[in-house]
């Protein structure tokens, strides 16, 4: 595989760390607005004051799309200075990486939609609320702080047994 390509793909990983998480942010936030809209209908047909909290709770997926980001930061950073034999570690991580992210800001989404229901029906509970998100939302923070760790890992020892394992194989898959 040429140089070029295989640099490629290491940046193509590490943009899959940001584009799945922003997808899994969008995800989160389409259905928690929904949900603030449903809950702000009802408070407009009940007469009650709609509550400003539900915004807040409709957002909050948003930041997965920054951890994406962090770590499409640091793979790039790494993949500058690695090895053309680093790219599977560098692709597989944006991918696997940024699902995680992605699946965090999905359910965290779901979770503030069954938020703003509860807020409107009952008036109460905003920073429990909140906690219960913060935990879905460590999940996200774990994939990237982990990632980051792992990016540490891959050097000069690792590209060199990398490199001596595809050279023991070529023969094989030549043939």
């Amino acid at each position: 595989m040429l140089l070029a390509s295989q640099i490629a793909l290491a940046k193509a990983g590490a943009f899959c760390a940001i584009g799945l998480a922003a997808c899994g942010s969008a995800y989160g936030c389409g259905v928690a607005g929904a949900a603030a809209i449903g809950s702000w209908k009802k408070c407009y047909i009940q007469g009650k004051d709609a509550p400003f909290q539900l915004a807040i709770l409709t957002g909050v997926p948003m930041s997965q799309t920054i951890y994406g980001l962090i770590l499409m930061l640091m793979i790039v950073n790494k993949a500058v200075a690695a090895t053309a034999y680093s790219w599977p570690s560098f692709l597989f991580m944006g991918i696997i990486g940024g699902a995680a992210i992605a699946m965090s800001a999905a359910f965290q989404g779901r979770a503030a939609a069954g938020a703003c229901d509860a807020l409107v029906e009952s008036g109460q509970g905003f920073v429990n609320y909140l906690i219960a998100l913060g935990v879905i939302e460590t999940i996200a923070i774990f994939v990237m702080v982990f990632a980051i760790l792992l990016l540490g890992k891959i050097g000069p020892e690792a590209e060199v047994a990398t490199k001596a394992a595809v050279e023991a194989i070529r023969p094989v898959l030549l043939a």
